[in-house]
Formats: C-alpha cells, sequence, structure tokens
C-alpha cells in the first residue's frame, strides 16, 4: 500500500470552521512509522474566503510533516468535490472528513493502522456530539448517541476513511445526497471497523432544523435503496426493542420525548417547517 494518507477535505462556505478543523488535525499525534500525511481541502462555490484560511495553514501543515493543497471549484457540488479530492489524492489511505468536525489527537494514527492491509475496510472514529447552544437539541443528541448505530456501529457521519483496496470497489462518487451511506454500505460488517479514539461532530440547531435534516437524511437512504439496492444487503442497523425503549425513555424522558417528536414531525406530512437547506446534521 502507498504509505501516505490522504485527508480529503470538501468544504462549501466554512471560513468559521476551517480553521479548528484543520488547527485539530495538524495537531495529531505522529502518523505510524514510514506513514506520510497530506490534506486537500476542494473549496467548492465558496463566496468566503474558506481557501485563504486554509492556505494559511500550509506552514503549520509543513512543519508538521504534512503537505496541504488547496483546490478551488467554481460551483458548489459535494460529489464534485470529492472526486476531485480523489483525483488529487496520492494516498492508499483516503480519510473524508467534513470542516464543522475536529479530530482528536490519537485518531488519525489509529485509522491508518487499522487500515494498514490487504483486504477492503472501512473505518471510522468514535463520534462525540458537540454541546449544542440549543436546549431542544442537547436533549435530542443524548438519546441519539444512546441508538445502537451510535454506540456499537459504524456509522461515519463527519468522518470515515477506506484503504485501496475499499476505495476500488466504487468508481467516482455518484450525485447522491447520503455519500457517507454509499461508502458505509458498500462494506459488510465484518468489514467495517470503529477505533477507540474520537471526534467531535456537530447537530443542527433546534426542532426546524433537525426535522429537516432528518427528512433529508431519509431521501439519501431512499435514494440508494432505489438506485443501488444491492447495497443494502450490508445494512446492519437494529430498530430497538419495546425493553431497549422503555430504558431509554426511563433513562432519559426529555431525550427521548425531543428525539421522539422530531420522528413524528419527520413522518408528518402536515409539518412543513420553514423552507430552505440548514447546514449539518
Amino acid at each position: 500500500m502507498n504509505a501516505i494518507a490522504s485527508v480529503i477535505l470538501p468544504t462549501h462556505d466554512e471560513a468559521g470552521h476551517i480553521g479548528p478543523c484543520l488547527s485539530a488535525l495538524l495537531e495529531s499525534d505522529p502518523l505510524p512509522r514510514g506513514w506520510r500525511g497530506e490534506v486537500i481541502v476542494v473549496a467548492n462555490g465558496c463566496r468566503d474566503d474558506t481557501a485563504g484560511a486554509a492556505r494559511g495553514y500550509g506552514d503549520a501543515a509543513r512543519a508538521r510533516g504534512w503537505s496541504l493543497r488547496v483546490i478551488e471549484l467554481s460551483e458548489g457540488n459535494k460529489l464534485r468535490a470529492l472526486n476531485a479530492g480523489d483525483a488529487a489524492a496520492r494516498g492508499g489511505v483516503r480519510i473524508y472528513l467534513d470542516a464543522d468536525v475536529t479530530v482528536g489527537p490519537a485518531l488519525i494514527g489509529q485509522i491508518v493502522r487499522a487500515l494498514d492491509g490487504e483486504g477492503a475496510l472501512y473505518a471510522s472514529g468514535t463520534p462525540r456530539v458537540a454541546r449544542a447552544h440549543s436546549r431542544f437539541t442537547r436533549a435530542y443528541a443524548r438519546l441519539w448517541l444512546r441508538l445502537p448505530f451510535a454506540t456499537h456501529g459504524v456509522p461515519g457521519f463527519g468522518l470515515f476513511a477506506v484503504n485501496a483496496a475499499g476505495r476500488a470497489r466504487w468508481g467516482d462518487w455518484p450525485d447522491i445526497i447520503s455519500d457517507d451511506t454509499f461508502a458505509r454500505l458498500h462494506f459488510a460488517p465484518p468489514e467495517r471497523i470503529r477505533v477507540a479514539a474520537g471526534y467531535v461532530w456537530p447537530m443542527v440547531e433546534g426542532f426546524a432544523n433537525l426535522v429537516r435534516v432528518r427528512r433529508r437524511q431519509n431521501r439519501g437512504v431512499a435514494q440508494i435503496a432505489a438506485r443501488y439496492p444491492a447495497l443494502l444487503a450490508n445494512d446492519d442497523k437494529t430498530r430497538p426493542g419495546v425493553g431497549a425503549l422503555a430504558l431509554l425513555a426511563t433513562g432519559d424522558p426529555a431525550g427521548f420525548a425531543a428525539y421522539g417528536v422530531v420522528a413524528l414531525a419527520v413522518k408528518t406530512p402536515l409539518y412543513r417547517g420553514r423552507g430552505g437547506w440548514a447546514r449539518g446534521r
């Protein structure tokens, strides 16, 4: 395997997030012996100075033994940004990172070690939700983090990685809503690795934004089911049983209520909320 870990960072108007993201990444523990790191920031359709802010980390990257490249695309499209990043990447390990995520110091090294093999593998870290300003989102997030897919699965929201054999399972990124689900479902559960090191991932603020994002996520899953039905054989998500739901409800009534009311609103055609698209989850 080419002993380079390529971190591909698609960004759109992320001038306020790219700094903390790159700072945390470049402060990672040293990579395993013989490995080098590169960061490829793809600024797509940005109306702010995301690209300039990213280039400002060039010296910090070199000081840590990493290379940093910034690619600017005129049109905002995450999947095209992923394709541009992949085309520029040299690494056998590909780490796809959202710009609003901050990684823990040990995470990148643990992912590289987990993926340093011949068979096709997928990996992610242990997620932690950033503290939200909204009490509603904080309650929702508490419950969400206790669901089986978050506690035992390898969902890959905000950050996921594959080795060269894994990336060879598909060609260009298709024009889809849920790139993380698309990637994850190319791997059977035994091929997915969750490392102990963590990362911090944000949720959107407030009831209306959570409903909009959940609806978009559902559309993304339905799109994959329609276009790539064979991938569903690799889905290992399980719904909590009655007993597990009772434990969740008694352990955190506010969180259970917040999660439940969002789930109900997502399925209720009469609730539309405000129009538009909110960034994040």
